[in-house]
Order: structure tokens, then sequence, then C-alpha cells
């Protein structure tokens, strides 16, 4: 039977692991460093998972809904339990005591210890569901929800316990729906595909049918992912899937979000569909001494800039938010080997010994290639970790072959990422031609060619600065007139 009532402590404690994680995609990016609203950085918020009303974002590229859909191999009499999650945005306004008993708004209220300026809160909501299997199969359901407006006031006290002001904080309705279907597919498998559409229903839509983004966004479900769990049975990992279920795989729709197998590593009875790009099993790092909500965080970085601030930025930052606070409060708290943990881990290890039999080595892993062996590369004379091992090469001057012949500093060439697991940024790249800065010898023997893309506005800045592009010999290629 379908149920919104809540999980079973049963669920609760096999979603715990993965909601470490769940936390983290909620609030990534939630208030960048250096922490405070006046940042320009922190003007434009919520950038992952934003789910907007369908009237304002059909002509602005911004989705109303996230489609997931994974495979799964449920046991008879399996149930699916379902948590959609994501903030709604509210609006704090700061208001001072007036002598007359009065509230004025105003820009900002200094305290002692913090600065309250106004800003844009995550309110966190759930919406949890549990339904049968055998519920689900043909048209499936379909859980509405709503979240209504309101309004809600905190007063504001001095360290004496005068009350010099008050917070304002609203918000607006927010509307969804929750779709779960899953039909079977054909083959010698018992193998059903899940399909999950979590999607904005709003109906509003600017009165003069521009708005801007901060007003839709009072309206937009943010930060939106989906994790699901299988009571018995497990799901098909869609990063790795085995190969008889590669083309089932491939022919799986995923929209605005993507579904990796989440909670212990091992288990493959749960799955996170997130926004942001997972691999199977991920996990907070166990050296992280608590969340930073800056994107594409650093703890390390962020923690040494973090405690350089000012004490007036400090006092900004602990105004601006709760959690902005608690981040300025953990740097400042940080014991030495707690910072000390942070500047490096080791994962794995693994035994190298003399070369074993069929070109094994004694572990039974096959050598790794030579770096030296790749073309144009030559062996330097002085090992890396002797100090003049630096003294026979120059980034200025130093060659590489590529196609045969040589590419030094000043050399064009046309970019060819993706002969090697690469990121997104780089594959935006293929086939712009690039101006070669320098030719670098890495401690390993590799070969790297510092690069600018031609026609970039902010070459002369990065080339000012010696902020290049890096890649290897075989990502690039000459062009024709070279």
């Amino acid at each position: 039977m379908t149920t919104t009532a809540g999980f079973s402590p049963e669920l609760e404690s096999r979603f715990a692991t993965a909601r470490q994680v769940a936390d983290a995609v909620l609030f990534e990016g939630y208030v960048l460093y250096p922490y405070r609203a006046s940042a320009a950085k922190n003007r434009l918020r919520w950038q992952f998972g934003v789910l907007v009303p369908p009237a304002w974002g059909a002509d602005r590229e911004e989705p109303a809904f996230q489609r997931t859909e994974c495979l799964m191999e449920p046991t008879a009499g399996a149930t699916l339990a379902a948590e959609v999650r994501f903030l709604r945005a509210q609006r704090r306004t700061v208001q001072e005591a007036r002598p007359d008993g009065t509230f004025e708004t105003v820009p900002e209220l200094h305290l002692h210890d913090r600065v309250l300026v106004p800003w844009g809160e995550g309110i966190e909501e759930r919406v949890e569901i549990v339904a049968t299997v055998a519920e689900l199969t043909g048209e499936g359901i379909v859980v509405p929800f709503t979240r209504p407006a309101g309004e809600e006031t905190e007063p504001v006290h001095d360290t004496d316990g005068t009350l010099v002001g008050r917070l304002v904080r609203r918000y607006d309705e927010a509307v969804g729906v929750v779709r779960l279907s899953v039909s079977e597919l054909d083959g010698p498998y018992r193998v059903m595909r899940l399909t999950a559409v979590v999607e904005n229903t709003s109906t509003w839509a600017p009165a003069d049918g521009g708005g801007d983004r901060e007003a839709a966004l009072a309206h937009s479900l943010v930060s939106t992912h989906l994790m699901l769990c299988l009571t018995t049975g497990s799901f098909v990992s869609m990063t790795d899937p085995p190969e008889w279920a590669k083309g089932a795989v491939a022919s799986c729709r995923n929209r605005n979000t993507w579904p990796v197998l989440a909670g212990e590593s091992g288990r493959a009875d749960l799955v996170l569909s997130s926004p942001i790009i997972l691999e199977d099993h991920p996990a907070i790092a166990p050296e992280s001494p608590g969340a930073l909500y800056d994107a594409t965080e650093i703890d390390e970085i962020l923690a040494l800039r973090t405690a350089a601030l000012t004490d007036q930025e400090k006092r900004e930052a602990r105004g601006t938010d709760a959690k902005a606070a608690a981040v300025i409060d953990l740097a400042d708290s940080m014991p030495p080997e707690v910072l000390e943990r942070l500047h490096g881990a080791v994962r794995a290890l693994r035994e190298i010994t003399e070369p074993g039999p069929s070109g094994l080595s004694g572990a039974g892993s096959p050598i790794p290639p030579d770096p030296f062996d790749a073309p144009g590369v030559s062996r330097p004379a002085t090992p890396w970790w002797d100090p003049a091992g630096d003294a026979g090469l120059d980034p200025a001057t130093d060659q590489v072959l590529v196609d045969g012949r040589p590419v030094a500093a000043g050399s064009r060439v046309l970019l060819r990422p993706g002969l090697r697991r690469t990121d997104a940024q780089d594959l935006f790249l293929h086939g712009r031609s690039a101006l070669v800065e320098a030719v670098l010898h890495d401690v390993d023997g590799g070969v790297h060619l510092a690069v600018t893309v031609e026609g970039d506005p902010g070459a002369d800045i990065r080339r000012e600065q010696g902020r290049f592009l890096y890649f290897q010999p075989d990502e690039v290629a000459l062009p024709e007139d070279a």
C-alpha cells in the first residue's frame, strides 16, 4: 500500500549512510567563500537542481522537472521507498526596533558579534513515499505535494537582552508532484525499468510576462534530488553496468539528474539521483571536519582562507547565515591535528615488486607502461629527486614531438581531448585552436603542454598570471597549415 507518512526505523537506518552525501548535494554551493552576502559570488544563488515554475522556465532553459530512469531487479513482494529532497527559498529581511515600539526595515543591523543583512535562506523539505513494486507497474502512482506559504518573525536581542530588532522571513507556496512507475523489460533476466519524475507544478507566473529569477526562485524547488531504496532486491549500476545490461542502460532517459548506487560500498539496494555528477557509492571524506557549503570545495584551502578573514569580515559572515557562522566557528576552532589531516590522504596502496611471469608484477597486476616510451619523450639523465634534475629543462625552449614534428612554446595546435578520462570543461574545447605557452615535464616523466585558447578574451590575463590549460601531446594535433 502506498504511504507518505514517513519511513520505518529500518528504512531510516538504510538511508543513513547515503543521507550524508545527500546533505552535501542539498547544500552544495549554498553559500560561497568568503561567506558574506555582500560578496559578488553570493548574489547569484541556487545553481544546482533548480526546478522552476513551468510558466517561467519555458523560455529560459531552466527545467521544471527531473526524470530518473534506472534498472532494478526486485524480488517478489519487494517495496520501494522514495525520498525527494529539496530546499525552499525564503526571503529574510532585517528590521530595527524604534523607541515607539515599531520596527523599520533596514539594510543592516550591527550587533557585537555579527552584522545582520537581508538574505535568501533555504528551508529543507522532504517528500517520503513507500509503495510496493506491484503498485508501480503499468501507470504507476502519482503523489502530489504542497508546502504552504507563510511568514515568521524572530526577535533580535543585544548582549544585555535589549530588543534591538527582528528578522522577518517570508516564503511562498511550493507545489509539485512525484510520479513513479516500473515496466518489465524483455529478455532472459527479470529486470525492470524504474521511472521517477519530480516536477514543479506551480501555476505562478509573473504578471507582466517577464519577472526576474529571484521572484521565480521563491516558487522553485532548489537542489532537488531523489533517493530510492529497495527493501529486497538490487539496482543495476548506471555508470558501470554488467555486459548483459549495457543496452538497457543506454536506453534509459535521465533528464537534469543522474542516478548512482549509494549507501554502503558493495551494496546495490539504494540509489541517489543527483543533479551533481557523482560516481557509484560516493562518500564524504573521513578527514573532512564539517560542511563548508562552498561548491567544488577544497577543505584545506577554504579552512585556511576562512581563518584568515578579518574580524569585520567574520562579523559579516556570521550575520549572513547560520551555516556561514558555523563555518567561521569551525575554522577558528580547528585544532592543528585536524587541519593537518586535510593536507592529503592515501586512499589505496598496491604492492609493486619485481616483474613476474607473462609481464605481470609480483602482485599479479600488469606492469604499468614506462612513461619514457612515449614518442618524443627522452629519459632524463638525472633522477627527478636530484636538485640538478631541472638543470636541463626549460619550458620556454623545450620541445615535444606531435605527429612527428616538434612543438614548442609559440606553436599552434588543435585541441583533441578525450583520449583518456577527462572533464566536461576540456570536451567543450574539442577542435579549438590554441597557442602553446610552455612545454612542461612532471616528476613521473610525463610531458604537458601549457596552452591558451585562441580567441579567449582573457588569454592575456591568463598569460600574465601563469594560469594555463594543460594537455598531453596525444591530446593535440597540428593544424594543416602548420
